[in-house]
Parts: C-alpha cells; sequence; structure tokens
C-alpha cells in the first residue's frame, strides 16, 4: 500500500500557541496574521517527509472561508510550498473537525498529524497511523495514536513507521 501523510494547519505548521482559540492567531490585521511564525522545525521536517513520500503529503485543515484565505496567504507568504516541496494543490478543508475523516478516506492518507484528539477520534478505523502532535493538557492518548511534542519527535516516528513498512 502506498503510503500517504496528511497534516493539520494550525497549530502543527502554523504556530498558535499564543492564542487562546484554534486559529486566535489569525485575528488582526494581515500585516500581525502574517507575522505569526511557523511552529518550530516544521518547514525542515516536512521538506524531508515529503521526500519519503513521493510528494504524497497534504494539508487538511479545518476552518470557515476566511480562515482558509488566511491560510492559504500565510502558506503562500511563507513560500511553504516551494520550501516543502508540497504541491500547492494538495490542501483540502472542511468545517467540522470530524469531515477530516472524509478527506482522509477519498485521499487514502495512511499517516495524520493533528493536535486535536477529537481529530484521531475521528480517524480510528481509517487512518492507521496517527500522531498527536504538541504539548496537550491531558497526558492521556488514545489507543493506536503516537503522541510527538516536537517536529523532530513526528520525524523520528514516521521514519520509524515508514521504514518497518518498507
Amino acid at each position: 500500500m502506498e503510503q500517504r501523510l496528511g497534516i493539520d494547519i494550525g497549530r502543527v505548521i502554523i504556530d498558535g500557541t499564543n492564542g487562546p482559540g484554534d486559529t486566535s492567531f489569525f485575528q488582526g490585521d494581515t500585516a500581525a496574521m502574517l507575522r505569526t511564525p511557523a511552529v518550530r522545525g516544521a518547514f525542515a521536517a516536512i521538506s524531508r517527509l515529503t521526500r519519503v513520500f513521493d510528494q504524497r503529503v497534504w494539508l487538511v485543515s479545518k476552518c470557515g472561508p476566511r480562515i482558509q484565505q488566511r491560510s492559504l496567504q500565510w502558506l503562500a507568504h511563507h513560500r511553504f510550498f516551494e520550501q516543502t516541496g508540497i504541491p500547492a494543490d494538495n490542501v483540502r478543508f472542511c468545517l467540522q473537525r470530524r469531515d477530516k475523516a472524509i478527506h482522509c478516506r477519498e485521499l487514502a492518507i495512511t499517516h495524520f498529524v493533528d493536535d486535536k484528539p477529537d481529530v484521531h477520534e475521528a480517524l480510528d478505523g481509517l487512518v492507521e497511523h496517527r500522531y498527536l502532535f504538541g504539548p496537550q493538557r491531558s497526558r492521556y492518548v488514545a489507543p493506536g495514536v503516537t503522541a510527538a511534542r516536537t517536529w523532530a519527535e513526528v520525524e523520528s516516528f514516521l521514519l520509524a513507521k515508514v521504514e518497518s513498512d518498507l
């Protein structure tokens, strides 16, 4: 089976640690939004993983139309696609977290990185390898989900899994 990677955007690629909500880092004017930094190590790790996954990598994010537009604007401004090698068309949006499962099914995603436990719950039985990203309020990690606090950990876990599946 072909290995395919799905990655959330907010708080996984775009650093949102300073705001209370999922996309609160995109409040304010455009200049402020564009100053929001990337999560430490995200671009470099994703670039290497994109090569490992032979460009079979998609961004799958839950947000409304305004944040969709701002997310794409941020990605373009930071030259995300050029730096990571992910095709710019490999972006999917949905309005509910559970609907990420629809995209993962359509794309045959085998590995998924997201910071929300409820997303991983929705992907249970659909995506074999799930990675709960970043610091979490609870220490509990659902069965079948691997906790990864940093992109270095995500990359290490993913590379070990992909190599063992070859």
